[in-house]
């Protein structure tokens, strides 16, 4: 009986490139962790239509215990690719209940990230709510998922 290696064997997947969010092609709800038990393979798998996906990485979950919370807390470097955030473009649709068109306004912005250099990101107010803290924007590159002010 032979051992498989270990996922972390292999060494070459970087930490920040380790865990991101997954979303269904099908529906654009966020895909969970399954295990294929007659191939022992991970997949990710859409809870609501079933579609799934070969994970690229073993890694489902990290408990970062020395990590500081400041004031990027609860900003995610994934939000640029949640289909559920609306493009810069207008989105086309009908709503199901009135048939009226829907517009979707949410917070992007035509801002230069110093990373990448691609020109569209995702903003944040800060989640510090103490009177000395003025407000501050937190911008999340959609292509590279750098937060930077």
């Amino acid at each position: 009986m032979s051992a498989s290696p270990s996922p972390s064997a292999g060494g070459d997947a970087k930490p920040a490139d380790q865990i991101h969010f997954r979303f269904c092609r099908e529906c654009s709800n966020l895909l969970y962790p399954k295990e294929d038990r007659q191939t022992n393979r991970l997949l990710f798998t859409c809870r609501t239509c079933h579609v799934g996906e070969e994970a690229t990485s073993y890694c489902v979950y990290q408990n970062k215990l020395n990590s500081q919370v400041g004031d990027t807390a609860g900003v995610t470097t994934d939000v640029g690719s949640d289909p559920t955030v609306c493009p810069t473009t207008v989105f086309t649709g009908l709503c199901l209940f009135c048939g009226d068109p829907v517009t979707c306004s949410l917070p992007r912005a035509n801002k230069l990230c110093p990373s990448c250099g691609e020109n569209e990101a995702v903003f944040f107010q800060s989640q510090q709510r103490s009177a000395e803290t003025g407000m501050k924007l937190y911008y999340v590159c959609c292509a590279c998922g750098n937060v930077y002010m």
